[in-house]
């Protein structure tokens, strides 16, 4: 069964909220609120990446990971794709929290496929 109900809330989802929240405030720690395109990335992403974190949270769904890995990649790729790689600084940040996000995702997905009771 593809939905069941999370006991114990997983860590890869609370980690997954963590990153989003830092994605989401990273325009202003980081200084690059005012750059329209990364900033707006940064803000539309890291809300999407809360809302399927807070999500999984109450009840597992695997394409709820499978989206918060796609939504990884896409921050690894987004400063090159949406021009704004040379902005070191934002560029390192989409890409490490991107590669984060995406490595959080899989594991949970392999933890679940793994587990023996996650299709009883």
């Amino acid at each position: 069964m593809a939905y069941h109900f999370m006991e114990g809330k997983r860590g890869q989802d609370w980690c997954n909220l963590a990153l989003a929240v830092c994605l989401f405030l990273s325009p202003w720690v980081i200084g690059y609120s005012m750059e329209t395109v990364p900033a707006w990335n940064a803000w539309i992403v890291g809300l999407a990446l809360a809302v399927l974190a807070y999500a999984t949270l109450s009840v597992f769904a695997e394409w709820e990971e499978w989206a918060n890995l796609a939504l990884g990649a896409w921050l690894v790729v987004s400063p090159w794709v949406l021009g704004y790689a040379v902005n070191m600084s934002v560029m390192w940040t989409h890409a490490v929290l991107g590669l984060l996000v995406a490595a959080v995702s899989a594991w949970a997905v392999w933890a679940h496929r793994h587990d023996p009771h996650a299709h009883a």
